[in-house]
């Protein structure tokens, strides 16, 4: 059997390139959602910091964020990931949503150094301007402060989301069929190891690649933006 006919007998009988169909899809959403939650937290975290800084009052708020952060970055995703669905949510049958919210939770962790180192860039001279103008301090921080720290932040957000697509290859872990699970039942059911796994390292490949371009073209219209 030649290359092109082995190629064959591995995706096409019994139509398994729909399970690499199935598994993408499952890939993309796992990490879009993880992206969206981990914008959010990591929002939330970073801007709750900077209000606390200094703050007496909100010293219990600055506290909570730093145990959150800590605790998330030293375990594992991948140990994270099991604790989600086989702890915390262990009636959970389809595991989707799980991967969703441990990558997410996850994410939000390491968004949210990135946020706030983000907001720490920008001149504090900024933020008593615009309170000197009538601003509140949340008026200010969202029409001034993050807009110019996303700027700064930006190629590093773009990186903290290719490794978030990379990270969600261990979904398999909790019966979640992305692609490489999909990659690896094709392997096991056909015995050939080498096509999938290198099918499955193009596919990431090319996401990545793809991801890049993408951020590329965002900063670019950022710049031209402001050079308006």
């Amino acid at each position: 059997m030649n290359w092109f006919d082995k190629l064959q007998d591995t995706f096409l009988e019994d139509d398994r390139y729909l399970w690499l169909l199935e598994g993408l899809g499952n890939t993309l959403l796992i990490t879009l959602g993880a992206l969206l939650i981990g914008v959010i937290i990591g929002g939330i975290i970073a801007i709750a910091k900077y209000f606390a800084e200094g703050n007496k009052k909100l010293r219990i708020v600055n506290w909570i964020c730093d145990l959150y952060t800590t605790v998330i970055r030293g375990i594992p995703v991948t140990v994270l990931l099991l604790v989600f669905f086989y702890i915390i949510f262990v009636s959970a049958k389809d595991g989707v949503p799980v991967a969703i919210v441990a990558f997410g939770i996850n994410s939000g962790a390491y968004m949210a150094e990135l946020i706030r180192s983000g907001i720490g860039a920008v001149d504090k001279g900024q933020m008593e301007a615009a309170r000197s103008l009538g601003l509140s301090k949340g008026q200010a921080m969202a029409k001034i402060i993050l807009p110019q720290a996303i700027k700064n932040i930006l190629p590093a957000i773009g990186n903290e989301c290719i490794a978030l697509l990379k990270e969600t290859s261990v979904a398999g872990y909790v019966a979640v069929v992305d692609i490489t699970k999909a990659a690896t039942n094709i392997r096991n059911t056909t015995f050939d190891a080498v096509n999938p796994i290198i099918l499955l390292a193009l596919v990431y490949l090319v996401m990545v690649v793809i991801m890049t371009k993408l951020l590329s073209i965002f900063e670019r219209r950022l710049r031209k933006s402001d050079g308006k």
